[in-house]
């Protein structure tokens, strides 16, 4: 049996469909025997729409109150998301970054994550469901709200992945993993089966929007193995992982 964090971008949980289709996806893994957490953006332009939203009503709101705001994009799609594993059958419980033992600095909207404490989401996988959590966001030492900035969601499946001491972090999107260009701009561009951790770095510096280089960076220092994969097919993505890990070992590769 393998602990298993899967975390599920914007595109992923787009709608109510596709978060169908995710639970069973969720569910799928469980039943190949493997303990799964599950992490979460906010739903396809969500977030965009709550700055807007936000710049409408003052076109310089306070740090602390767009944090505050910036939250409910996930607290949206972790709650439905735990509905439609119920509604499948299975058994979910959601949870904010605060929830889940998220702290971290009191940098409003790019904050650093000093700790993770997953005391209710291991107590949740221990009797055997499945431990849903909001991406993005965590709390600081003054009890405030705050977001972790750009690809946060991908940085908390990672921390989280490491504080549970998970075997592998799947992150899902919506290409075929990690290609040698943009898949949907190239039509030639091929997959990479796998990558070390400074090449994928070095692609994150240049631009590369596949994994943030935060994410990249807390996974090396913890030797996370990460499978970057589509949400949209069961085909095997790519994986980065630490020198000498055998790609063998990795658990769900289909």
């Amino acid at each position: 049996m393998a602990l298993i964090v899967q975390k599920f971008g914007g595109s992923s949980v787009a709608d109510t469909d596709s978060i169908k289709r995710v639970a069973r996806r969720i569910i799928d893994t469980k039943k190949k025997g493997n303990d799964v957490a599950v992490v979460v953006s906010a739903m396809g332009d969500t977030t965009d729409d709550l700055i807007d939203q936000a710049k409408d009503i003052d076109p310089y709101p306070p740090e602390r109150e767009m944090d505050m705001l910036m939250t409910a994009g996930e607290r949206i799609s972790m709650s439905l998301l735990a509905m439609a594993i119920h509604a499948a059958g299975s058994h979910a419980s959601s949870f904010t970054g605060q929830q889940a033992g998220f702290l971290t600095d009191t940098r409003y909207g790019a904050a650093h994550i000093k700790a993770v404490k997953p005391a209710r989401v291991k107590a949740v996988l221990d009797r055997g469901d499945v431990a849903i959590v909001a991406g993005f966001q965590g709390i600081n030492a003054k009890g405030d709200a705050t977001t972790l900035g750009r690809g946060g969601s991908d940085t908390s499946a990672v921390a989280l992945a490491v504080a549970l001491e998970a075997d592998v972090c799947e992150i899902y999107t919506d290409v075929d993993g990690i290609f040698t260009a943009d898949p949907r701009i190239v039509p030639t561009a091929r997959r990479i089966p796998a990558i070390s951790y400074e090449a994928i770095l070095e692609m994150a510096a240049c631009g590369s929007k596949v994994l943030a280089l935060r994410c990249v960076e807390y996974a090396e220092r913890f030797k996370m193995p990460l499978h970057v994969r589509s949400s949209f097919s069961h085909r095997p993505g790519t994986l980065v992982l630490p020198d000498g890990v055998d790609p063998r070992s990795i658990p769900n590769l289909r």
